[in-house]
């Protein structure tokens, strides 16, 4: 798939060079930090050194003072408490960090995660009826609920208090909640608007410590936790994510909760735990407890306290994702030919897929798979008690939950973000909702949105690629959305040997660059075709990342390949 090359506009010079100067780096560096925001001496300091300390007062989230003081309340009442998440990554590790952390001062508690094939997303009908059965009189909802104003209602009602930590976009009504934490929410003023699910537990617990004075040590050992979160959520790694993110990094590194030690070991995962590592080794797993059965076994993984009973809970999540794995492949290959078949949806500005036979822990995957194929916004739904359920996903700079929420009057419930939303329907509304979406979408997405594009940071010298200014670029990690790995362009490449490929899929070529001696190995990843366009003496450009790869005890910097161009001779 051809994609589109868009390079960032450069920043002032005179701001690229004073900050060059002040922090004595190259002035690439500086223009790297420039487009991030950072412009002076002291913004590079909080960006380099990014400090808890510099964490926002929990008590400026609207309602904060509500929720901590009902948490203080049924604590010294000795109330049961229920805590309920969802059953994604960001909703297990927000039920293990609250339970996790609770448990530890009050032993009146419980938790629960709704069934995804019998209660579906969010707060359910049986998880109010468990509530009341075990005389809970607290439910604190952890990654949902900001959408469940009936069914929060009903629980009201029991006697049920709740407080609701949410990240997802409010509806135009807001629950009958005790308190509602929602960074989102109209009236709320936090500074940070960002924060996933466990990140808004998170500030909850941290208003507890402030406002009963003690615990703050103990807190901070469940931000491993967060840093999973955030990276498999796939929320913005800036601002307060980012201070998150790098300190639950240094917790997960020092290997200190036994059920992420027992998940890298059976991942394969080596040496230092990276943003990627969570992304590609742990949230699959933790993922697949929820997709193929229930996600009760990934919040009993990271609750665990025995290395043996880790061992044994991370298998099982391990087996989970090989099945989720085979079955993916399955779906999507079913997917991709029913898009192929239909000419009419082969050349459609979205995508809307409807079986009443695929697994429904799997769509929302399917829905990516496609996109690497259709890039364009895409929907599967499956059949789940007697409805049509399933996930969406968007492409870059379309706001896939807006083009929903103006088909809603088809819809019986849908909530999410801009990139990933869940929908329900009647299936008899299927084909009505399919043509509505797709004039929807046609009607308000660019030609240009439809081409993925490649950002690049910069074009650059393979000079200027020097140990130095690999070192201060890795110290601008963790990268993530809204602070990515830094790629860049270069001009007036040739091939200094053979081209090999690996494995027939992988290319592996090394580049000089015209008038200068210094070579680089590159790497590209599935990219065959490759192998094949580029010749001997033809100049190409070629947009890449830059990464140290350590082999037999020997270091050196490699590009890893993005997209190459053969220049116009």
């Amino acid at each position: 798939m051809e994609k589109r090359w868009v390079l960032q506009e450069k920043p002032d010079q005179e701001i690229v060079q004073q900050l060059s100067s002040a922090i004595n780096v190259s002035p690439v560096l500086a223009i790297l930090l420039a487009q991030r925001q950072i412009t002076t001496f002291d913004c590079a300091k909080d960006f380099f050194r990014p400090s808890l300390a510099r964490l926002h007062d929990p008590f400026l989230m609207k309602d904060m003072d509500h929720a901590v003081n009902r948490l203080i309340l049924a604590i010294k009442r000795n109330e049961r408490i229920l805590v309920y998440g969802d059953y994604d990554v960001d909703g297990t590790t927000s039920v293990s960090l609250m339970y996790g952390f609770l448990r530890q001062i009050y032993s009146h508690l419980d938790y629960y995660i709704p069934d995804r094939y019998t209660e579906g997303y969010g707060i359910s009908e049986k998880g109010i009826e468990y509530a009341t059965t075990q005389g809970c009189t607290l439910i604190i909802a952890l990654d949902c609920g900001i959408r469940a104003v009936n069914l929060i209602n009903e629980a009201r009602k029991k006697g049920i208090d709740f407080i609701v930590c949410d990240h997802h976009r409010p509806g135009a009504q807001l629950p009958p909640a005790h308190a509602i934490l929602n960074p989102k929410q109209d009236g709320c003023h936090y500074p940070y608007k960002e924060l996933c699910g466990c990140g808004v537990g998170f500030k909850l617990l941290q208003g507890f410590c402030q406002q009963v004075k003690q615990y703050q040590k103990e807190l901070v050992k469940y931000l491993d936790l967060v840093a999973i979160a955030i990276a498999a959520d796939i929320v913005p790694v800036t601002g307060e994510n980012r201070v998150l993110m790098s300190f639950g990094l240094k917790r997960l590194n020092m290997g200190a909760r036994p059920g992420l030690h027992a998940l890298a070991q059976l991942a394969g995962l080596q040496g230092e735990i990276t943003v990627e590592n969570i992304v590609f080794g742990f949230a699959p797993r933790i993922n697949a407890a929820g997709r193929m059965k229930h996600a009760k076994a990934a919040v009993e993984l990271l609750l665990a306290e025995e290395e043996e009973t880790a061992f044994r809970l991370g298998d099982g999540l391990n087996q989970f994702n090989t099945s989720r794995r085979a079955i993916d492949s399955t779906v999507t290959q079913e997917a991709l030919q029913m898009i192929e078949q239909d000419h009419t949806l082969s050349g459609a500005k979205s995508t809307v897929l409807f079986k009443d036979g695929w697994h429904k822990g799997i769509v929302g995957i399917v829905a990516s798979r496609c996109i690497e194929k259709y890039y364009r916004p895409t929907i599967i739904l499956t059949e789940s008690n007697q409805k049509a359920t399933g996930s969406a996903r968007s492409v870059t700079g379309f706001d896939v939950y807006e083009a929903i929420a103006a088909c809603s009057d088809l819809l019986e419930q849908f909530g999410g973000h801009t990139h990933a939303a869940g929908l329900t329907l009647s299936i008899d509304n299927v084909p009505l909702f399919q043509k509505k979406f797709e004039e929807t979408v046609a009607a308000s997405i660019t030609d240009e949105l439809l081409v993925p594009q490649i950002e690049i940071n910069d074009e650059i010298a393979l000079s200027e690629i020097t140990r130095k200014f690999h070192k201060v670029m890795e110290q601008m990690a963790p990268f993530g959305p809204g602070n990515m790995r830094p790629v860049f362009m270069s001009s007036k490449l040739y091939l200094s040997r053979e081209p090999q490929l690996l494995k027939e899929k992988h290319l592996k070529i090394y580049v000089k660059q015209v008038g200068d001696k210094n070579e680089f190995c590159a790497l590209g990843f599935n990219m065959p075709e490759l192998y094949h366009s580029l010749q001997a003496n033809v100049p190409f450009r070629m947009v890449y990342t830059i990464e140290e790869n350590c082999f037999n005890g020997n270091s050196t910097l490699q590009l890893m390949i993005k997209d190459v161009r053969v220049e116009n001779l």
